[in-house]
């Protein structure tokens, strides 16, 4: 299983080439990659008495998210459909394309991505892992359905289509969560085999969880977000709408129904929900005219259909539900296929625009007559099988009471009459005469499919009938499933063609004469019927819905962000102080032991801190405030070293360092003082919320160290990371090792920071290295206007050299913004700093230090050299683009995971390489360095970013004389 999910994710990559150089030809070469899999699935079947096959890949552990992939009867079943079908698709997809249409390539690659998500999806046991695949086939279905991303219609079906799903999806994650709790494992086969008592909490699970699968599968009141999705072009339209992404909720409700089918939350949200999608769906069905949209809701009232047979829980009605299962994902690709054909031909899928079709495309016609057939539940097709042992199986069904079996028996009659009305309407509006003697336009007009345009449907409407009279061969491979829920003491009944005279077959007469009888009721009132739009509209009360939270979020930001910095702090601090306060003294606390200073350093030391903070605040110098803020992290600092943290402390220096520097560089902007006019007396109020602010924080803290009753995890720390870790340095392993998820997500915020800070300072274009010495050299050899038009082309207007510097760069500073001093102790520290830098980055994993500390040491090696020489300094310190430095970092970081992987340890863990080497001998290396290399380059890409931002380009814009045309490549200001 795992090598499928891998050949189809790596196939997935390279679909974009494929189909590049071949053409639309390279999706038959696609089709290979999902028809590769089918097979597997088919020499790989299980068997009724073995254990079901299990895969395990080790990823992480702790938090009980290893790949855990379990191939049993229903994930067979699912893996048919979504290889099959895929396969078929993308076949048809090389005649509905052409090859001068842009994104194709990279379509190809999103459905390739997205029959591997499913995949990994129905076969995943751990409930953590299904919920990243259904979050993938989220994603994927996104960017599917937005194909055709310049038509609005589409941009906003893909947005509603995201939204609704990644709703249902967060609901289901909590649910997940809460029932993986309760019973202490995540995995699907432990939670249904050893369901959890029943109570208000399971309750509640179940309902989140069901939440998900009803929003997934376009179950009511969900249902809108798959109608508008018809935006998306047909071959999304016939694999993810039909065959694979909204079986998906089914697909969960039939994997948890033998554990919880019999909670009375359960019907509600499967049986209720279903029977009222399947006639709501089937209705509005009646109402369209586009061949898609009778399609896509008649596919909302087959899932409702479906929801109903799977959440009963009664192991006949299972066998009824995965026949309907297989035989909808057959009857409905192909019916989509067809339209898609209609449309590619004639240019049009209303059906006031065909007329006579059917005599110009007789084949279509009869494929498009036996996949409806099979939607019809006609005799002779697979259809027509599920359906017979639905009605069969419900009406005797135990799972609920006699009467509300046989309500909901009727209640599927019903929809089924429906579903036989909106199929002849369909056939008819496609292929019909129409009362006409002429075919109508568009259809005289229109150019004949090919041959291989049309196979694909074909052979999914002549399986729907093979199937049938294969049923009885296919019920024995389905029974296994149906074996794991209770027959309240019926035996399981074999799918079959005929089963004799009774409830059913009088059923299915009175679904043929009804559904024929409301079809020509419909035609001839259906002006009448449908003059009104409905009342309720899911789709209309989904707009209100977002306009009433863009009107909510517009009044709460007009009313708390009012451009005041002042008031918006205000609002920030206020709602940190009264939130915890409030929830602390609510909920249950412990009594407060709080402890003395330990030695009467920390009383000096908390003393200067103190009186720093109350300086900053009377200070009206700029720059003062500053350096004096600075004395309040050094002090913390210092009691990192004093409580046994030098790596803390070592940090907390270094940034604290760096920041003052960033301070500096942005202040030196600004006026010394503020200016007089901006002076504000006392506030009282603003004095009683800083005052808050930090009683609050101290009250918190106290609970906070008072509320531990057992013995803290900071003790096992040390020998786990000497352990697991591979090192002696607890710190730095919890940083790249223990916790280095976290890292990595502090990482890609130190990313997004440097990127936002380079982007607004320089507006337009933010890419590309600092100024070197050649380039003002270049400039001052072309004159101070660069040229014969008098434009400046560098970044400076520079002043030539008088006299002997220590850096290169100082020769094109103005002299009087030089030292000598600061230049010749640059020249000497810096080498020292860049060997320091690199010690502390190898000696991080056994010694305080790190690829952080590294990283800020050589960052401070660069903001000396800046700070001495100037820009151009700065550019022959580092000659290399910020961008190559936090991208290099971010990749090396995130290749450690898979590394990690495929060394055998749980990805972003250490594991160890040994290496022999001469004279040397034995070497171990451990994984964690190359995920701290990462952190260091990103560090100093950091770094590098605002002293090019900050720092050199402030210079350019400052040192540019008034009137001067100053161009930058990118941009042009004055």
């Amino acid at each position: 299983m795992i090598s499928v999910l891998a050949a189809l994710a790596v196939c997935a990559l390279i679909a974009p080439a494929i189909v590049h150089a071949l053409g639309t030809r390279g999706f038959y070469v696609l089709a290979l990659a999902p028809l590769g899999g089918l097979i597997w699935v088919f020499l790989n079947w299980p068997h009724a008495h073995d254990a079901p096959r299990v895969e395990t890949v080790t990823w992480a552990p702790t938090l009980q998210m290893d790949f855990v992939m379990r191939f049993d009867t229903l994930t067979a079943i699912m893996s048919v459909l979504i290889l099959g079908v895929g396969a078929l698709v993308l076949c048809y997809c090389a005649n509905y394309f052409d090859d001068a249409r842009p994104r194709v390539a990279i379509f190809g690659g999103e459905m390739i991505a997205f029959a591997a998500a499913m995949f990994g999806l129905v076969a995943s046991d751990n409930m953590l892992m299904l919920y990243i695949f259904w979050e993938l086939t989220t994603v994927l279905s996104f960017m599917l359905v937005g194909f055709y991303h310049v038509r609005a219609t589409s941009r906003r079906s893909a947005t509603q289509a995201l939204l609704v799903t990644t709703l249902g999806g967060l609901a289901m994650l909590v649910g997940i969560i809460m029932l993986g709790e309760r019973t202490g494992s995540y995995l699907l086969s432990d939670l249904v085999t050893h369901p959890p008592s029943s109570g208000i909490f399971v309750d509640v699970a179940i309902v989140l969880v069901l939440i998900g699968a009803v929003s997934k599968s376009a179950i009511v009141p969900f249902h809108f977000w798959l109608p508008g999705a018809m935006a998306a072009p047909t071959p999304v339209s016939a694999y993810l709408h039909a065959a694979a992404m909204v079986k998906a909720g089914i697909y969960l409700i039939g994997r948890l129904a033998p554990g919880f089918s019999g909670l009375t939350s359960w019907q509600v949200m499967t049986i209720g929900l279903g029977c009222f999608t399947m006639v709501l769906g089937g209705w509005r069905s009646l109402r369209e005219l586009d061949l898609k949209l009778i399609l896509a809701f008649g596919t909302v009232s087959q899932l409702g259909f479906l929801a109903v047979l799977f959440g009963m829980g009664d192991a006949n009605v299972a066998m009824a539900a995965l026949a309907m299962l297989v035989a909808h994902a057959m009857f409905k690709a192909a019916l989509f296929m067809v339209v898609g054909i209609i449309d590619h031909s004639t240019g049009t899928r209303d059906i006031r625009k065909l007329a006579r079709l059917g005599h110009r495309l007789p084949v279509l016609a009869v494929i498009a007559a036996i996949a409806g057939a099979s939607m019809a539940g006609l005799p002779f097709t697979m259809g027509f099988v599920g359906k017979e042992t639905a009605f069969a199986s419900i009406w005797d069904t135990g799972s609920l009471q006699h009467w509300q079996a046989e309500t909901v028996d009727y209640v599927l009659l019903a929809g089924s009459i429906i579903t036989m009305a909106y199929t002849t309407r369909f056939l008819w509006g496609a292929f019909g005469r129409k009362v006409r003697r002429l075919p109508s336009r568009v259809v005289a007009q229109m150019h004949p499919p090919s041959v291989a345009f049309q196979t694909p449907p074909a052979i999914l409407a002549v399986l729907g009938v093979v199937t049938a009279f294969l049923s009885p061969l296919i019920g024995e491979a389905f029974e296994p499933y149906a074996e794991s829920l209770p027959s309240y003491g019926h035996e399981i009944e074999h799918l079959g063609m005929w089963h004799g005279f009774g409830l059913p077959v009088v059923f299915s007469i009175i679904v043929i004469v009804g559904g024929a009888a409301l079809f020509l009721l419909i035609r001839r009132l259906r002006d009448v019927l449908f003059r009104y739009r409905p009342l309720l509209n899911a789709d209309r009360i989904y707009d209100a819905t977002l306009r009433a939270a863009d009107t909510l979020s517009l009044t709460l930001t007009r009313n708390t962000q009012r451009g005041s910095l002042p008031i918006t702090q205000g609002v920030i601090m206020c709602t940190a102080i009264i939130l915890p306060i409030t929830v602390l003294f609510l909920g249950s606390r412990d009594r407060l032991s709080p402890r003395g200073f330990d030695s009467s350093i920390e009383v000096v030391i908390g003393g200067i801190m103190a009186a720093a903070a109350l300086a900053a605040v009377l200070l009206r110098n700029r720059l003062a405030a500053t350096l004096i803020v600075g004395v309040t992290g050094y002090g913390c600092g210092v009691l990192f070293a004093l409580y046994g943290a030098p790596d803390l402390a070592l940090t907390q220096f270094l940034v604290e360092t760096l920041t003052l520097v960033i301070f500096v560089l942005v202040l030196r902007k600004l006026p010394a003082e503020p200016e007089p006019r901006h002076a504000t007396r006392f506030k009282a109020v603003r004095a009683l919320i800083g005052a808050a602010v930090g009683v609050s924080l101290v009250v918190i803290g106290l609970f906070a160290a008072a509320a531990r009753n057992s013995q803290p995890v900071s003790v096992d720390i040390p020998e786990a990371a000497y352990k697991w870790g591979h090192g002696a340095n607890a710190v730095n392993v919890l940083l790249v090792d223990i916790r280095a998820w976290d890292t990595m997500g502090e990482i890609s915020v130190l990313i997004v920071a440097a990127t936002g800070v380079a982007s607004m300072v320089f507006r337009n274009r933010r890419f590309g290295a600092a100024p070197r010495v050649s380039d003002a050299a270049r400039m001052l050899a072309n004159g101070p206007n660069g040229g014969p038009n008098g434009q400046n082309d560098e970044d400076d207007d520079p002043i030539p050299p008088d006299r002997t510097t220590w850096l290169r760069g100082s020769e094109f500073r103005d002299p009087r913004h030089r030292s000598m001093v600061l230049e010749a102790t640059t020249r000497l520290i810096f080498p020292t700093m860049v060997v320091l830098s690199v010690y502390f980055f190898f000696a991080g994993h056994n010694a305080p230090g790190g690829g952080f500390a590294g990283g800020l040491t050589m960052g401070l090696a660069l903001v000396l050299r800046y700070l001495a020489g100037g820009r151009y300094e700065l550019g022959e310190a580092l000659p290399i683009e910020p961008g190559k430095f936090l991208g290099a970092g971010l990749l090396i970081s995130a290749g450690t995971a898979a590394t990690s992987m495929l060394l055998g340890a749980p990805a972003l863990s250490s594991a160890v390489l040994k290496v022999t080497v001469p004279l040397l001998g034995d070497v171990k290396i451990v994984t964690a360095l190359f995920f701290d290399l990462g952190i260091y380059l990103i560090v100093v890409g950091l770094v590098l970013d605002i002293l090019r931002s900050l720092g050199a380009r402030l210079d350019v814009e400052t040192s540019v004389p008034a009137g001067t045309v100053m161009r930058v490549p990118g941009e042009v200001s004055r």
